[in-house]
């Protein structure tokens, strides 16, 4: 049989070794530290002459398997797992940048993400620039002898506009600088962005890779070399994946694409029904032909994603209304859970951010954010259509 196998299997099949006791499905390592045969082995592992765990922060067998499986899935050399999506974002620009390199960046990114490279990062003499994400003609013009990054989210939180991440590669790769892709809204199983040019790709866990609303995690997969400073700069700074969240999560891989395509075909028609309705003013959905980058879209991602934008009619009044009226759904800033989640971007994920500034990225006050879980459709639907009453 090939070594390569198909995503689906990779996904269920790639674990630890099995223990003396030959157990079916992994087991938890809960350690941590390990123990030593005797003193050369000690120092052997301590020089990095053997590879072999020596203290979960560093790594364990669960932490290896998650970092493996989501590799294989994303087609990157090596990974490190993070206690949650925001370490990760952190923890990979902090391990490859200096003092005075600057950033490119879409202007579509997470709240916390746009936080860091304004307030924290300027304080390390780290600047960002942003080109906006349906003007990739302006990223060249913001390049400098001092950019050392190009990042950006596909689709993007919480807009769900669509990048065409094969010309940022190419952008970047030009300038020999490091292309970071944030895969999150898509996963591994829609889009891999190396395949377009990334060097690096982020993902917070505790979304569709958990799909289950139970953890906090993140991983960074990608480039060997690049992987290994952000591994080092990890293991002294301590903002390591818990061996029990890692076992959580490898497990939740097994199903990943089983549950993404019931998101993904739940998202499409809960978007195609809301497109058609007279109370909404628009939609945005990546696989909706209406989206300004359908096409781009179609040519990344299998699927759509489990995320879709619109907003009602009537402005904030009715946006509000609508959050009071809606029964099922839950109000909560999550997504990628197999629970249907609703969410005002302005008053929450994004509220820091001046107003100003979530216009500019399309946040409006009246913007509401569905993350489609796994319910039946119907009931989804029903929800939705009794809170636009």
């Amino acid at each position: 049989m090939s070594s390569k196998k198909q995503f689906e299997t990779e996904a269920i099949r790639t674990q630890v070794e099995r223990s003396q006791f030959l157990e079916h499905s992994s087991p938890m390592y809960l350690t941590s530290s390990f123990v030593f045969e005797d003193a050369e082995d000690m120092r052997a592992s301590f020089a990095e002459e053997k590879e072999r765990n020596i203290y979960s922060r560093y790594s364990n067998p669960n932490s290896s398997e998650f970092i493996e499986k989501v590799c294989k899935m994303e087609g990157a050399e090596s990974g490190f797992a993070f206690a949650s999506g925001m370490a990760a974002v952190f923890g990979t620009f902090a391990a490859l940048l200096e003092s005075g390199d600057h950033i490119v960046s879409a202007k579509s990114v997470f709240g916390s993400t746009h936080t860091l490279f304004t307030q924290f990062f300027p304080k390390w003499n780290i600047t960002t620039s942003y080109f906006d994400c349906n003007d990739l003609d302006a990223v060249e013009d913001l390049i400098s002898e001092k950019t050392k990054v190009i990042y950006a989210e596909s689709p993007t939180n919480p807009g769900v506009d669509v990048l065409d991440l094969e010309r940022l590669g190419h952008i970047a790769k030009k300038y020999n600088l490091i292309f970071i892709v944030d895969n999150c809204f898509a996963s591994p199983y829609l889009q891999q962005p190396i395949k377009f040019g990334a060097d690096l790709v982020i993902h917070s866990g505790t979304k569709l890779m958990d799909g289950q609303g139970r953890v906090l995690a993140g991983i960074t997969v990608g480039n060997y070399d690049l992987v290994d400073k952000i591994y080092r700069f990890s293991r002294i700074t301590g903002p390591t994946l818990s061996p029990f969240n890692a076992w959580v999560l490898s497990k939740s891989l097994e199903t990943l694409a089983i549950r993404v395509d019931r998101h993904c075909d739940n998202a499409l028609q809960l978007a195609t029904y809301l497109e058609q309705h007279p109370k909404v003013e628009w939609v945005k959905y990546p696989f909706l032909k209406s989206h300004p980058n359908y096409e781009i879209a179609k040519k990344q991602m299998k699927l759509g994603g489990c995320v879709v934008a619109f907003e009602v009619k009537g402005g904030l009044e009715a946006g509000k209304k609508f959050f009071d009226e809606i029964e099922m759904l839950s109000l909560s800033a999550n997504l990628g859970d197999s629970r249907s989640i609703v969410t005002h971007p302005a008053s929450t994920t994004h509220s820091k951010l001046t107003e100003e500034e979530r216009r500019s990225v399309g946040i409006s006050d009246g913007m509401i954010r569905v993350s489609v879980g796994l319910e039946h459709i119907d009931d989804i639907i029903a929800d939705v259509e009794q809170a636009l009453l």
